[in-house]
């Protein structure tokens, strides 16, 4: 909090009814504060009325909120410096005239929060036939998408500096101000179009943009508004029994064109639905299974697809019961066991009777292939007798609401092999990947995860480990720290099988390294090399670090593969604590014991 925004200790103790020492002491208080202060006050109030569970933290959040920015945000879009200088005079020219002003790069400003700002200019050039420049290429993208955020409280102003012997005349500014019109905001002043000679022009403009604004602030400091309340605190009705019809937004393969795996980025669109979630939660997917699956089904037990069959009281085709209501790819112990005693398959009977390699089949062998394993024709009731129901899958969420609003990412490896010559897939994956349109609908709720978040306490330092698509929640971490201004150090080991092809959200990580944000990255990519490297590999080959964080209170992370890697890395963390805290190997495993028990060694893995 600013210190232009510092509550004296006396207002911040009053929480109970006003007495008359109190209503003494708070005109005292009172008397203490800017018109601006006030302002803020009777936010912070209104929000200690509304508080429940932590009302003093949640008023002062909501206070913080709702308070009028008082700042001006300047923005400029600039290819070869012109827009950037007219910026940066602005800039200046708000400061000597007392108005608060902060000055982005397009590139580094965040376009959700637009949503939070009260007054904002865009100085933009245009680049080429009507481009954006370089560095605002991702900002106007996405004033144009569906994420942009609506704008209703938001005034704004736009200088734009072209060339006008080119066809599209200063597009890039006009661009910016139809974004934002379109999105709700208001003009404070009518746009500027500057031609190559645009000192005079954007000078005076900038003289009559600056008195608007500082009138309206200073306006806007003297009256106390009734505050406007969006509680942090909302819980959504939404559930696994009642999922929100979400849509898709993106489905965006990130792995290379010779990578061996079909990785995927996936954005839903979250809008309206007042769902929240925390990092490290999951997300619950209810998917539709794939019709040429189904159909290979029917036809491997001899069914036509008009047959029909009741489901929850409801007559309907055994095609659509296939589709929306049966598990039909994951094949297990029970479904083998009951196929092989209708079809007398001596290959399934003898599986049965060795109850690992049961176990083990029926983990890499999908239904359909079950199924083919010996001809039998099934009545419709015999084959949905067989079958599980249709359960959601659950992803780890890899955003943080503070990062991305109104959405949810996902990462998600689609699970695809061949067996006979066939293709095979995962149901939940394929469905998210290959059959799900962008902008069709997905059926979600959030499944939460008190076992697996980050330390309230955000000092606190944190080690990472997240192969693969294990990678997922701790990129909703990082967002999170990362928003929230977390000082607490940020370790990440991440590894996959190349480095070119594999290196999942790459730019991202170089950008939290490079702000400071990611302290340390360790990268074990297996394939790259004769000898396999894994992220075991390399927490060992950092042992004396990696104590020394523990020794310092680091909270310890783990997500993915639970058969192997979860109990590779366990055992490396037992051998750092044996090699560089002198345990014995039953000691370091009650220390990693007594870490979970204090929740600073925590594991999401599946």
């Amino acid at each position: 909090m600013s210190s232009g925004n510092t509550l004296p200790h006396e207002l911040a103790s009053l929480v109970s009814p006003i007495n008359d020492s109190q209503l003494t002491l708070l005109q005292q208080s009172a008397t203490q504060l800017s018109p601006q202060q006030l302002a803020w006050v009777s936010g912070y109030f209104w929000g200690l009325s509304q508080a429940h569970e932590n009302p003093v933290s949640q008023a002062v959040s909501r206070a913080v909120a709702i308070a009028p920015s008082g700042q001006l945000t300047i923005i400029f879009a600039s290819q070869t410096g012109n827009a950037k200088g007219v910026a940066e005079a602005l800039e200046q020219e708000a400061q000597a005239a007392g108005i608060t002003a902060k000055l982005f790069d397009a590139s580094d400003y965040k376009g959700k929060d637009l949503a939070k700002e009260s007054y904002v200019i865009f100085v933009a050039s245009t680049n080429g036939e009507g481009e954006a420049p370089d560095n605002a290429i991702d900002l106007h993208e996405f004033l144009q998408s569906k994420k942009a955020p609506k704008l209703p409280n938001l005034q704004y102003g736009v200088i734009g500096l072209g060339d006008s012997s080119y066809e599209f005349f200063c597009q890039t500014g006009k661009d910016f101000d139809a974004f934002l019109e379109k999105l709700g905001a208001q003009r404070f002043i009518d746009r500027i179009d500057c031609d190559v000679d645009y000192d005079a022009c954007a000078s005076e403009w900038r003289t009559q943009a600056l008195a608007r604004v500082k009138q309206a602030l200073a306006s806007q400091a003297e009256i106390v508004q009734q505050p406007i309340v969006h509680s942090a605190t909302h819980s959504s009705s939404y559930t696994k029994q009642h999922p929100y019809h979400a849509s898709l937004l993106t489905s965006q393969k990130i792995t290379g064109r010779d990578s061996g795996k079909d990785v995927r980025h996936i954005e839903i669109d979250l809008t309206d639905s007042g769902i929240v979630y925390q990092p490290g939660d999951a997300l619950g997917v209810w998917y539709e299974n794939s019709p040429s699956l189904a159909k290979a089904i029917l036809a491997a037990v001899g069914l036509e697809e008009s047959e029909t069959v009741e489901v929850d009281g409801k007559k309907v085709s055994i095609l659509q019961a296939l589709i929306e209501q049966y598990e039909i790819t994951n094949s297990n112990p029970q479904f083998i066991t009951q196929f092989a005693e209708l079809s007398g398959s001596k290959k399934l009977h003898k599986l049965v009777e060795e109850k690992d390699k049961l176990r083990e089949y029926s983990a890499n062998t999908q239904i359909i292939d079950v199924l083919k394993e010996k001809k039998t024709k099934l009545s419709a009731e015999q084959l949905i007798s067989l079958l599980r129901r249709l359960t959601p899958r659950l992803y780890s969420i890899a955003s943080s609401q503070a990062e991305v609003d109104e959405e949810v990412h996902l990462t998600v490896a689609v699970v695809e092999y061949e067996k006979n010559g066939e293709l095979r897939q995962g149901g939940a994956s394929s469905f998210l990947a290959q059959r799900l349109e962008e902008g069709g609908t997905v059926k979600v709720f959030v499944e939460h995860n008190k076992q697996f978040k980050l330390p309230e306490d955000d000092h606190t330092p944190i080690i990472m480990v997240g192969p693969g698509t294990g990678i997922a929640p701790f990129r909703s971490f990082i967002q999170e720290r990362d928003n929230r201004g977390a000082s607490g150090k940020n370790w990440l080991f991440f590894g996959d099988r190349t480095f070119t092809q594999d290196f999942l959200y790459q730019t991202e990580w170089q950008k939290y390294l490079k702000s400071g944000v990611l302290s340390r990255l360790e990268v074990a990519f297996s394939r790259d090399q004769h000898e396999k490297v894994y992220v075991q590999h390399r927490i060992l080959e950092q042992a004396e670090q990696v104590w020394a964080w523990l020794q310092q209170g680091a909270h310890l992370y783990v997500c993915g593969d639970a058969t192997h890697m979860a109990k590779d890395v366990h055992h490396a963390f037992v051998q750092v604590a044996q090699q560089k805290g002198g345990l014995s190997a039953e000691q370091a495993e009650e220390y990693f014991n007594q870490l979970r028990k204090e929740k600073r060694y925590q594991r999401d893995v599946y």
